[in-house]
C-alpha cells in the first residue's frame, strides 16, 4: 500500500560525527584526569555547527555528555549543569536557532525496575541529570530521554511494576522528559504501550526491535500508529529505524601453527553501518500518514544518514529544510 498523502521526517543520528574527519562528542578522560562538561560542551557547539552545515535537523547527544555526574562516589562531579548554565543556555538558543532536535538514551546500566535497590538508585540518578541538562539548554517537550523498560526478572508484570516505582520516584521534570521505547528481547510494544497508559507516557517506536520481539504479530503500520498515538498533539513524534547488519564475518583461532577460521552469521538484531535505501524507501511509504522524525541508528552515524538522504533524493524524494519529504507513489 503505498501512501496516499505529503509527509515529512527529520532524519537524525547518534552521538559519534565520522564527516570531515571525525568529531569528538565528549569529554572522554577518567575521573583522575578532571573531565567537565564544559569541556563536552565546546565539543557539543562544534557538532552543532557541523550538523547545520549538513542540513541535518536532528542529533543524539552523547549520554555521558556530564561525565561522572551522578556517580554516587565521585560527589565533586555533581554540580556541572548548574555549573555551565549559561553555556548550557547558549547552546540550547543555538540549537533552537537551527531548527536542531535534541535528545539523550542512557546506556544499558540505566536499568529503572533492577531488582538491586542501589541499581534503581544509580538509574534515578542518571535520569535526572539527563533531565536537568534537556531543562539548562530550554528545549521544548520534543527533546527527550528514552529509555528500555529494563529486564523481566520475575515476569514482565512485576517488572513493569517496579519500572513504574522506579518511575515514580523521579522528580515531576524528569518525568515530563522520559520515553519508553520496546527492546529486541523483553517487553516488546505491547508491553511498553501497556505501561505508556498506565504512566502516561510516550513511546519511542524502534522498527527493528519490533521486528525481533513481537509476540503478538502487530504490523507495522499498526505500530506505528501505537507509537505515534502516545505523542501529545502540537509535539513530534520519533522512532528508530535500523538495518540489520547481513555480511558474514570470520572468527580465527590459532591451534598449533594454523588458523582456524570460523564463519560467524550475524544475529538479527544486530545494527548495520548503513541503511538499506530500498528497504527504507518501502517501509515509509508503506507506514507513514502523518508527520514523525526518525532517528537512524546505524554504525556508519552521520555518514549513513547522509548517504541514505542522497539515495533517497536519486530515488525521486525531496529533500529541504532538515526534512525528506514523501509524496503518493509514482505509477
Amino acid at each position: 500500500m503505498g501512501t496516499d498523502q505529503k509527509t515529512s521526517h527529520r532524519l537524525g543520528f547518534a552521538v559519534s560525527v565520522l564527516g570531515e574527519g571525525g568529531l569528538p562528542s565528549h569529554d572522554t578522560r577518567r575521573w583522575q584526569s578532571g573531565p567537565h562538561l564544559r569541556h563536552s560542551l565546546d565539543r557539543l557547539r562544534r557538532i552543532l555547527e557541523y550538523l547545520d552545515r549538513h542540513d541535518i535537523r536532528m542529533y543524539r547527544m552523547a549520554s555521558a555528555l556530564a561525565p561522572y555526574a551522578s556517580h554516587p562516589e565521585l560527589t565533586q562531579f555533581h554540580g556541572q549543569v548548574d555549573e555551565c548554565g549559561l553555556e548550557l543556555a547558549q547552546l540550547g538558543e543555538l540549537a533552537r536557532e537551527r531548527r536542531i532536535r535534541l535528545s539523550l538514551h542512557p546506556g544499558q546500566y540505566t536499568v529503572l525496575n533492577s531488582t538491586n535497590p542501589a541499581v534503581v538508585d544509580a538509574a534515578i540518578a542518571e535520569l535526572e541529570v539527563h533531565a536537568a541538562l534537556l531543562d539548562a539548554m530550554a528545549l521544548d517537550p520534543d527533546a527527550v530521554v528514552v529509555l528500555h523498560v529494563g529486564g523481566a526478572t520475575g515476569g514482565k508484570r512485576a517488572a513493569a511494576d517496579r519500572f513504574l516505582a522506579g518511575y515514580e520516584r523521579l522528580s515531576p521534570a524528569a518525568r515530563l522528559r522520559l520515553v519508553v521505547e520496546n527492546d529486541d528481547r523483553s517487553f516488546g510494544l505491547a508491553d511498553v504501550i501497556e505501561i505508556a497508559r498506565r504512566a502516561d507516557l510516550r513511546v519511542v517506536w524502534d522498527a527493528l526491535h519490533h521486528h525481533c520481539n513481537d509476540p503478538e504479530r502487530i504490523g507495522d503500520a499498526e505500530a506505528l500508529g501505537l507509537g505515534l498515538s502516545t505523542w501529545p498533539a502540537g509535539q513530534t513524534p520519533k522512532i528508530h529505524y535500523s538495518s540489520p547488519r547481513l555480511e558474514l564475518r570470520e572468527r580465527r583461532r590459532r591451534v598449533g601453527r594454523r588458523v582456524e577460521r570460523t564463519p560467524v552469521l550475524p544475529p538479527l538484531r544486530a545494527h548495520a553501518d548503513m541503511i538499506d535505501p530500498i528497504g527504507f524507501e518501502h517501509f515509509m511509504r508503506a507506514v507513514a500518514r502523518s508527520d514523525f522524525d526518525v532517528m537512524l541508528e546505524a554504525k556508519g552515524k552521520d555518514l549513513a544518514l547522509l548517504t541514505l538522504r542522497a539515495q533517497l533524493v536519486a530515488r525521486g524524494w525531496r529533500a529541504e529544510r532538515g526534512k525528506v519529504l514523501i509524496g503518493p507513489a509514482e505509477g
